[in-house]
């Protein structure tokens, strides 16, 4: 690990997290081409609490409103009960992937990493985001969402352990399934992140304490979180703004196109 490979990959996580192309297939990729052996899980989370920097700071009145709902409703009068209401559905879209993650972290950490696989996955959810984005009704807005809406983007979310899912892009997905127009699904999956990345940052937090105390290595996960937060902030207001007039099909074709390099690569 050196400056440059961390700021880079704080870049590049921050830039992966909220578009649906997957920032950990884009990490562990990266990691396994640039040989970059010092990196691993316990960074890769640094990372991700980064991004969580980013999105709480963006969508800082949508969670202080959340927050004031439950302590002081009166402050927000009739619109307490949508808040907590929205709350709650961001609690019950955390369940499973807290679930899956807890049965599933020794395989997440060796058997999920692969080039192949990830080309695998690159591909598949980027059909799948596809064939959301042409045939889904994309009416309803976030104030339409339900119990078994909430249920069904959380159970997708569980899918985003494997890398080259991407916890946004399945998210999205299942959102655009509903019948969710693009710029709720995309508000949704990004208030559902916060939650379940702090949830693995608090879980990993041991583990990045004692690798980011080795000699050299805290001014790279400094370096790496900031740069992570910064790209995070920047790209969820871009993507915020370009789906209100084009369709996530570009992402879809971009997953495609990476799957067959990864694979052309790693079989010459």
């Amino acid at each position: 690990m050196n400056l440059f490979n961390a700021i880079f990959l704080g870049l590049l996580q921050g830039a992966t997290e909220f578009l649906p192309i997957s920032s950990s297939g884009h990490l562990a990729l990266f990691e396994y081409f640039l040989n970059i052996e010092e990196a691993g899980l316990a960074f890769d989370v640094a990372l991700h609490l980064g991004t969580l920097l980013g999105v709480m700071i963006y969508f800082r009145r949508d969670f202080t409103q959340m927050f004031t709902a439950f302590i002081k409703p009166g402050m927000l009068g009739e619109d307490a009960g949508r808040q907590r209401q929205l709350a709650l559905y961001i609690c019950l879209g955390t369940i499973p992937a807290v679930v899956a993650g807890y049965l599933l972290k020794d395989t997440v950490e060796t058997a999920f990493r692969t080039p192949v696989f990830i080309a695998g996955t690159l591909a598949g959810a980027g059909l799948l985001l596809l064939l959301a984005d042409k045939l889904g009704k994309l009416q309803r807005s976030l104030k339409a969402l339900g119990f078994s809406d909430a249920a069904v983007i959380g159970l997708s979310q569980a899918l985003a352990l494997m890398p080259g899912v991407s916890r946004s892009g399945i998210t999205m997905t299942a959102g655009l399934m509903r019948g969710l127009n693009r710029m709720s699904a995309a508000r949704f999956s990004f208030l559902l992140s916060a939650p379940i990345i702090l949830g693995a940052g608090v879980y990993n937090l041991p583990a990045i304490i004692r690798q980011s105390s080795e000699p050299g290595q805290q001014g790279f996960y400094l370096a790496g979180f900031f740069a992570a937060a910064v790209s995070g902030y920047l790209v969820i207001a871009f993507l915020l703004r370009f789906v209100q007039s084009h369709s996530f099909a570009v992402f879809a074709y971009y997953r495609f196109i990476l799957a067959g390099l990864v694979l052309l690569f790693h079989f010459l």
